[in-house]
């Protein structure tokens, strides 16, 4: 009797047989406020600006402020290229044994420059990571928000049927 009860608390089963767990997908799209939680649950992302035809990409640490993605920077290329561009994009992603995600912002940068823009991103909790003076705050607005959660596993044995 012990084994049956273990067995259906490890694998209930409906009325026909098959069971209430039903596999997950292994890649899955998310809902816009899904990648929003999930990039205020993190700190750290990379920065993609493109100048004269190079791409560069820069670890940041960053926070969430009224859907917008708000860094700190000191005076530099991260900064000029962030400016420089039309378009940046912004990444973050996180993991688990069992699972991952990826969180991908395209949008713009702007360079906070009024006392009301900087007094408001000061009130964001947003300190350097380093031990160095970042005296910018950027803001990312983003046009497009788009995530992605894995379920990690074993690769299908890709034989075909037949």
């Amino acid at each position: 009797m012990a084994e049956n009860d273990e067995k259906q608390e490890t694998s209930p089963q409906k009325a026909n047989g098959n069971t209430t767990d039903a596999p997950q997908a292994p890649i899955t799209e998310l809902t816009e406020k899904d990648s929003w939680d999930l990039l205020s649950s993190v700190s750290l992302g990379r920065l993609v600006t493109t100048v004269a035809g190079w791409t560069e990409i820069f670890p940041v640490n960053f926070v969430v402020q009224d859907r917008t993605l708000l860094f700190r920077t000191a005076e530099g290329t991260k900064l000029l290229t962030s400016v420089l561009n039309e378009h940046v994009v912004f990444e973050a992603d996180d993991h688990n044994v069992a699972e991952g995600w990826s969180v991908v912002l395209r949008g713009t940068a702007h360079l906070l420059s009024t006392s009301e823009e900087i007094e408001k991103a000061e009130r964001a909790g947003l300190y350097p990571w380093v031990a160095t003076q970042k005296l910018r705050f950027v803001r990312v607005t983003p046009e497009s928000l788009t995530g992605r959660r894995f379920v990690f596993g074993p690769e299908p044995d890709g034989s075909v049927p037949g």
